[in-house]
């Protein structure tokens, strides 16, 4: 063999390893992009069964407390801004969180509402309300680990070399993180 075929083999071979490196990572970072849009399709579910579950235990309460008009009015409220932003396509995940994050501050008031009144602690109905919030509350916590787990494994691909030059050609951006933010890390002051 002539020294030109074996440089030319050598660069075909070199040429062929590296678009199947571009394709492999190409493909890598859509299927974390595509798993970045499933977590958050999953918080999103969850998300909105608790929103479906908030009225009727609003309307629980509000048959024992009914002076604690203020308490209804926030959960109402922050309800109604969570659908809004959830309804709202040009929300941002910071956007969502946020809202979110407000509706949970309110539910928290809503319970300790609840505990100020022993009948309705006993009340079946309301329990069982309780318990399917508890236990959506535990899956969408749940789904946020999962979501931001994903987003870290996804902004770190976009980031690192050498698959940030294929995730900078194709316009891959970063995702945003499911975040609580300062209100949400203060103690809920609950006052009777």
């Amino acid at each position: 063999m002539s020294a030109g075929l074996i440089v030319l083999i050598i660069v075909i071979v070199l040429v062929v390893g590296l678009v199947l490196w571009g394709m492999g990572a190409y493909n890598a970072l859509v299927a974390l992009r595509n798993r970045v849009g499933n977590g958050w399709a999953q918080i999103d579910v969850q998300l909105k069964q608790r929103a479906d579950l908030i009225p009727n235990l609003v309307e629980t309460v509000k048959g024992y407390a009914t002076h604690e008009s203020e308490v209804f009015t926030q959960v109402t409220q922050a309800r109604a801004k969570a659908l809004s932003v959830a309804g709202d396509p040009s929300a941002t995940t910071a956007d969502r969180a946020q809202a979110e994050n407000a509706l949970s501050r309110t539910l928290v008031n809503l319970q300790a509402t609840a505990e100020a009144y022993p009948q309705l602690q006993a009340n079946q109905n309301f329990m069982d309300l309780q318990g399917q919030l508890s236990a959506l509350e535990q899956k969408i916590a749940y789904a946020r680990q999962f979501y931001n787990d994903v987003v870290l494994k996804y902004n770190t691909k976009i980031e690192t070399v050498p698959s940030n030059i294929i995730a900078g050609m194709f316009h891959f951006t970063q995702a945003q993180y499911f975040q609580t933010d300062e209100a949400d890390r203060q103690v809920p002051q609950v006052k009777f």
